[in-house]
């Protein structure tokens, strides 16, 4: 699943698709039919929830330094908040223990304040 402060998305993965018969079958294509159209409800469910037009800002998930995901395998330009940061300096490698509540990145290597 990926949560994101108050939502939760479902990963959804390409649905098996049934073997083809040689010659056309009615029941055959109605079941495909159905396969796909329940997909495509789902991954309209999903697009549904990130639709942030209008007023609303989406929520960023609050971690603490020491239960931020690796910053190697976030990648560079990852984004995340944390409430424990030591210092607000800009660019600077976020360490855990403090008061200060920052947004950081990913440079790829180390997160940064920013």
């Amino acid at each position: 699943m990926i949560v994101t402060s108050g939502f939760e998305l479902q990963r959804i993965s390409p649905p098996a698709l049934p073997q083809a018969p040689e010659d056309y079958q009615r029941p055959y294509q109605d079941q495909l039919n159905n396969i796909f159209r329940l997909y495509f409800v789902r991954l309209q469910n999903i697009l549904e929830q990130l639709d942030t037009e209008g007023d609303i800002i989406p929520a960023t998930t609050v971690y603490t330094v020491a239960t931020l995901p690796s910053a190697v395998t976030s990648g560079t330009g990852a984004r995340a908040f944390v409430s424990d940061a030591t210092a607000t300096t800009f660019a600077s490698t976020v360490a855990g223990g403090g008061a200060n509540k920052v947004p950081v990145y990913s440079d790829g290597t180390n997160w940064k304040i920013g």
